[in-house]
Order: C-alpha cells, then sequence, then structure tokens
C-alpha cells in the first residue's frame, strides 16, 4: 500500500520480513566474531581490497574486527556500534559486548516463532536485566582502599585481559608493564596521552620495556649537542623556511645578479632576526613540528642549542604536556611562555635505530613503552592488545569495583534470573527464561573456542553455583571448573556492567522494529546544480 505514495526506488519490509532481516543480521554478525572470545580463541586476517591499499593486519579485537567490516544490514550496524563504544569507554569487552546481543536476539527468534509479542519480550528482559545487575553489583569487591592489594588486582586484571591477546604467552610480564605505568599517572583520571607506546620491529616481545621518560622518535640536527642537562624546552610549531612571496602570479623583476643577492640576503637576515626571538626565550633545545632548513639549523648549532624538527602534532601535543611547556607559533613575548623541563635530553640506540629520549620530564609521570616484535603486523597486534589492557586498568582506577571471570558472573546472573523466574506468572516468565539461556551461553562460547565440551562444562558450573561456590568459573587452561580467586582470573566491573547494559538495549531496540524503511535518494536533474 504505501508503494503508492513513495518515490521511485523506496522499498518497505514488513513485518516477519523486517524481523528476520533485523535477527539474521545481527546474528550473522556476533557468530562472526564469536570464534576470537575467550584465552583460546582465534585470529581473523584482515585484508583491504581497494587499489590504493591492500595492507593486511591480524587480530582477535572485536572492535577492531566489527570496524574493519562494510555492511547493508541496519541491524549488523547498532552491533558495531555498541562494539565501538564499549572500546571507548572500556577498552576491553568488544567481543563479548556483539557476541551477547546476538545470542539475547537468537533467544528472542524462538520467542517470537512461540506467537510472543516483542513488547512482551522486552518487558521480561527489562526485568532479567535489573536482577543481572543486581546480582553483579553484589559480587563485585572493592580493594581500592589498601594500595598493595588495588596494585595486585589490577595486576590480576590486566593479566585476564591479555590471556585472549597475542601476547597470551607474555602475559605475566605484559601486564606488569601495563600496570607500571598507570600507576605512574597522577590523579584520579589518569591520562593515558603521558603513556607513548613505540613500535620498533626486531627482536622479540618479550624484549619490550618500560622506558623512564619521553622516547622521540627524531634525529638531533647536524653538528649540534647530542646531550643537554638541565633542559628548558621551547616546543615550537611555526615555519622555519626564509619567508617567499607567497602571492600567486607575483613576479619580481631585477636588472642585475647583484639585486638577486641582495633580496637572498634580505630573506636570510629575517630568518637570522627570527632564531634571536627563538634564542632570546633563554632555551637550550628547540623542538619544533614543522622542519628546520638548514640556515636556521646552522646558527642553533653555532649557539650550542639542540634542534629536532618535525616532531609530529601528536608528539608535540603529548611532549608539552609532559614537559610543563606551551606550543608556541610566534616569538615576541618571552615572558608570556612557559619553557619545557627535564633532567636530560639525549640520542639512545634501540636496535638499530637512534631516538631521542627526554628523562626526568616536569610532570614525572611520562613513561614510554617500547614494542619489540618479528614483524610490523605482530607489533600492530601487541599495541592493540596493550591499548586494552591500559584502558581497563584507567577504567579501573575510577571504577574501583572488580569481579570473577571465566564465566562465573555470568552464570552467576542467570542463577538469580532463573531463581525470579519461578516466582513471575505471565509469558514474561519465558522472555527472562531465555535471558538466562543466554548469559550461560557466553561460558559455553569460550569452551566450544577451547575445544572442550562446554554442555559437560556449563551443567558442572551450574551445580557447582547451586551448591554455594559463587566464585568457580572456567579453567581453560586444564579444561575444568576451578576457583576464580585461587587462579587471579579477575575482571573489571565497569566493563561487564557496561556488556550487560549495552547489549540489553541494543538487542530491546532491534528487537522492536517492525518495518525497515530504505528511502532512495532524491535524483539531481541532468543539467541542473
Amino acid at each position: 500500500m504505501e508503494s503508492a505514495f513513495l518515490n521511485q526506488g523506496a522499498t518497505v519490509d514488513k513485518g516477519e520480513n523486517a524481523r528476520l532481516s533485523s535477527y539474521i543480521g545481527a546474528i550473522a554478525i556476533a557468530d562472526m566474531v564469536k570464534t576470537t572470545l575467550g584465552p583460546k580463541g582465534m585470529d581473523k586476517i584482515l585484508q583491504r581490497v581497494s587499489q590504493q591499499d591492500q595492507s593486511v593486519s591480524v587480530t582477535n579485537d572485536g572492535a577492531t574486527i566489527l570496524r574493519s567490516v562494510m555492511l547493508d544490514n541496519a541491524a549488523a550496524k547498532v552491533l558495531v556500534d555498541i562494539a565501538k563504544v564499549q572500546d571507548d569507554e572500556v577498552g576491553d569487552g568488544t567481543t563479548s559486548v556483539a557476541v551477547f546481543c546476538g545470542e539475547l536476539l537468537r533467544e528472542a527468534e524462538q520467542l517470537v516463532t512461540q506467537r510472543i509479542h516483542p513488547q512482551t519480550i522486552a518487558a521480561g528482559w527489562r526485568i532479567a536485566t535489573r536482577i543481572a545487575r543486581d546480582a553483579l553489583e553484589k559480587s563485585s569487591v572493592d580493594d581500592s582502599e589498601d594500595d598493595e592489594k588495588f596494585r595486585e588486582t589490577l595486576f590480576r586484571i590486566a593479566r585476564t585481559t591479555l590471556s585472549s591477546k597475542l601476547v597470551t604467552y607474555e602475559k605475566e610480564y605484559f601486564a606488569k608493564l601495563a600496570v607500571d605505568a598507570v600507576m605512574r599517572l597522577k590523579g584520579a583520571n589518569k591520562n593515558l596521552d603521558h603513556i607513548q607506546v613505540l613500535k620498533k620491529p626486531g627482536g622479540q616481545l618479550r624484549d619490550s620495556y618500560l622506558e623512564d621518560g619521553f622516547l622521540l622518535d627524531k634525529s638531533i640536527g647536524v653538528g649540534q649537542p647530542k646531550r643537554v642537562e638541565n633542559a628548558k624546552i621551547l616546543i615550537a610549531n611555526t615555519s622555519m623556511d626564509t619567508d617567499k612571496i607567497k602571492i600567486y602570479g607575483s613576479r619580481v623583476k631585477v636588472d642585475s645578479m647583484n639585486k638577486v643577492a641582495e633580496i637572498e640576503e634580505a630573506e636570510k637576515d629575517k630568518m637570522r632576526q627570527k632564531c634571536e626571538k627563538i634564542m632570546g626565550h633563554g632555551c637550550n633545545v628547540f623542538i619544533n613540528r614543522q622542519l628546520i632548513y638548514n640556515l636556521p639549523e646552522t646558527i642553533f648549532a653555532e649557539r650550542g642549542i639542540m634542534a629536532i624538527e618535525h616532531a609530529d602534532f601528536d608528539g608535540v601535543e603529548r611532549l608539552a604536556a609532559v614537559t610543563g611547556g606551551d606550543v608556541v607559533s610566534t616569538f615576541d613575548h618571552p615572558e608570556l611562555v612557559t619553557l619545557g623541563e627535564c633532567d636530560v635530553v639525549e640520542e639512545i640506540m634501540i636496535g638499530e635505530d637512534k631516538v631521542i629520549r627526554l628523562g626526568g620530564c616536569k610532570s614525572g609521570e611520562a613513561c614510554t613503552i617500547v614494542l619489540r616484535g618479528s614483524s610490523s603486523h605482530v607489533l600492530d597486534e601487541a599495541e592493540r592488545s596493550l591499548h586494552d589492557a591500559l584502558c581497563i586498568l584507567q577504567a579501573t582506577v575510577k571504577e574501583p569495583r572488580s569481579i570473577c571471570g571465566g564465566g562465573c558472573t555470568e552464570t552467576l546472573m542467570a542463577q538469580a534470573i532463573d531463581r525470579e523466574v519461578e516466582n513471575t506468572p505471565g509469558k514474561k516468565a519465558l522472555a527472562m527464561a531465555a535471558y538466562a539461556r543466554a548469559l550461560r551461553q557466553m561460558p559455553a562460547t569460550i569452551a566450544d573456542n577451547g575445544g572442550y565440551d562446554s554442555a559437560e562444562l556449563v551443567t558442572q558450573l551450574r551445580a557447582k553455583h547451586a551448591a554455594g561456590f559463587n566464585t568457580y568459573g572456567l579453567d581453560m587452561y586444564n579444561g575444568t571448573i576451578a576457583d576464580m580467586l585461587e587462579l587471579g582470573v579477575t575482571e573489571s566491573f565497569k566493563s561487564k556492567y557496561q556488556v550487560l547494559m549495552s547489549a540489553s538495549e541494543a538487542a530491546e531496540m532491534i528487537l522492536r522494529v517492525d518495518d525497515i524503511i530504505k528511502c532512495a535518494p532524491r535524483q539531481r536533474e541532468q543539467g541542473g546544480y
């Protein structure tokens, strides 16, 4: 009927077709990343197929995989969005949120075929979400009062996060690196900009280390000092080229070569004056975002000033933050400029490459994690793994509660919902039971990915929780169930809470869809604007 009133090219999918299209799209995306879940999850190769870019990356990070996939299904795009939000908010749990949302929709599809209305299912899910949230909060532990204990909790959380990553066999080492880096940061917000990750091919992952200070992957100018102590750093974003006549189409006519030499000398004088103004700030290190050409480089070398050129924008911003200096573009008022400070600026070697190290920075928080690895693909995945660990630690410092991992909390929440199902009349109870089944699919998926018998392990886990052992979960290295507190498998409360709420809201939104309307863009008239 609507087609009589819609523009040509617009389509409407109604009722069962729309619902099936939504469910199948979202479930397909969830199934795609499902095999990457857990410590025994598999990796995916992402290969770009455009003419300009045919690069390859190997990863098991849910957000990275989903971000790389071009989609045409509206419900699938919702799943990609919640994975992105999870990555931005917490940094970890991106695969979990997509898989859990997909499992909810798989259960909803079966309920809808039993002629249960989507609004009834949504109402049951809301009750189940509230019960699960309460059970999650009750099972959480806060160790932030005791610094030593809290540090140990952070270490266990980082180790659990890294268990499912490429660096799993070096997880103890990298977890310690991540905790040491985050604990250096002062204040409640823990600004991760002060932690730089520098990738240097060569060696092996174990050769990675935490450098106390800031590393700049640039070179020092010719003939300039290679080491400066008690550095006063002027950080700039200014052109150090001679001022050319920049008016398009302009020409200068002269009647002799002497006049050309005079123009060139005038340009050089202007650059000398600019360099004098820079040196008038009392700095002994000059770091510029743009290039420094031969003449100013020579002037700085004569005065014994270290000049570093082409420090990229991120590097300049981060330098200003860690050294306490200002980024300046003009040099007429030295009294208004704050110089950056650090104990030493020197050139050091990492493998075969020279880098500049700024030690003893003013903020005292700056550090650089130098990643070593056999190839660029390994380094890229190690950086993603470490980024997830740093983000989850930052989130845990803000929200210090922690919970048991290994499918323990999912079983705990499902058990709490099942108890409430017995007291709930009506069809809502069926939706709540479906929610509990979706929760139990999380440990089942983790077990399946490890090649274990998921039905056997999940039923053992249910029986153990029913007997009152609420800290039991899956031991994926021995294929059994075990006490997660003893194994030290700990997760951040914030991450699990975000997974629960985001997946529930997204699944409910997709569930309530009954029509999909595709609108055709307005066609431009030929020859028009």
